[in-house]
């Protein structure tokens, strides 16, 4: 009787460590381009000029705001961009391009004021408009570069790249799993143990991969 009851104990925990695994609590080991042969992608411009490439900058940047550890709260404010220690996954991306050179509180409320109708908006808010996934699908749509949004076509995703699913976004890691499928740098979730996972493969819901270029 006691060697069942072993039995099935550690079967639940191999269970419960594979679930563990599955959704980014325990964390997954990395590889890089070089792992896979991957020429790593360096843009032609540097909106800011700090004699950084865009796609590089982005990718910092992005990471740069993650190390922050922001905590996961939806709030509006008159600023556009939070200017505290929230903020939702719409502001991973707002914050990797704003220290790029690219204000998304800027450019999205030109694209709207200019493209109405391409838009689901009865109120234009300067201030929220940018941080909601509905509109930034359009707006990348609209103005950047259209990649595949298969995840097994490895070579085709890079660090710094935009990807959207359907009501989240984050910014593609230069990190990959062993299949070559990049990590996701992103925010979602007040219980978020680490905001670099491993999801593109389990995700069913992407709508957008973008580059800035």
């Amino acid at each position: 009787m006691k060697k069942y009851i072993f039995i099935i104990i550690f079967l639940l925990l191999i269970i419960i460590s594979m679930l563990l695994y599955m959704y980014n609590f325990l964390p997954h080991k990395k590889y890089s381009n070089e792992d896979f042969n991957i020429d790593t992608y360096i843009s032609s411009t540097d909106k800011d000029g700090d004699s950084i490439d865009d796609q590089t900058d982005i990718l910092n940047n992005a990471r740069y705001y993650i190390s922050l550890k922001p905590v996961y709260k939806s709030k509006y404010y008159s600023t556009g961009y939070p200017n505290d220690k929230y903020g939702v996954c719409t502001d991973v991306v707002g914050y990797a391009l704003k220290n790029a050179g690219y204000d998304l509180q800027e450019l999205v409320n030109e694209d709207i004021l200019s493209n109405k109708d391409k838009y689901d908006i009865s109120n234009v808010d300067k201030n929220i408009d940018f941080r909601r996934v509905k509109n930034l699908i359009v707006y990348f749509k609209n103005n950047y570069e259209s990649l595949t949004t298969n995840p097994k076509d490895i070579s085709s995703w890079q660090g710094g790249d935009i990807v959207i699913f359907k009501k989240h976004i984050g910014i593609v890691s230069d990190k990959r799993n062993k299949n070559g499928v990049p990590f996701v740098i992103h925010h979602y979730s007040k219980y978020q143990v680490y905001y670099e996972e491993d999801i593109l493969e389990m995700r069913n819901d992407i709508v957008g991969h973008y580059r800035i270029s």
